[in-house]
């Protein structure tokens, strides 16, 4: 499956492939607790540590994707259609995605 990995320290958002769908995410985020909101209507997500709102972020990056609040260190966007119970690849396109971020 393909998504994009959001990098707020690196300020950098690229297209990987997962293979193993959410313990793929987990392992790119770098963290077991992981949550989703939708972005679009297209059912694109994205999933980023549940805790960041609490964790000690200093020195990490932070991003933020429209108009959803800021989320810390990094971040993955992936399509479903049922609310993240599936996954399958994202509807957007990297380029617009990109234009959709502001780094904080």
């Amino acid at each position: 499956m393909k998504a994009y990995l959001i990098d707020a320290n690196q300020q950098t958002v690229t297209a990987v492939d997962i293979a193993d769908g959410l313990n793929g995410i987990r392992r790119l985020i770098g963290y077991d607790s992981v949550d989703s909101e939708e972005i679009d209507a297209s059912g694109d997500r994205l999933f980023f540590d549940e805790g960041c709102f609490l964790r000690d972020q200093t020195g990490k990056g932070r991003f933020k994707l429209d108009n959803l609040v800021p989320v810390a260190d990094k971040a993955v966007v992936v399509g479903s259609s049922d609310d993240g119970v599936t996954l399958k690849d994202p509807a957007a396109p990297l380029a617009d995605l990109q234009r959709r971020i502001t780094w904080l």
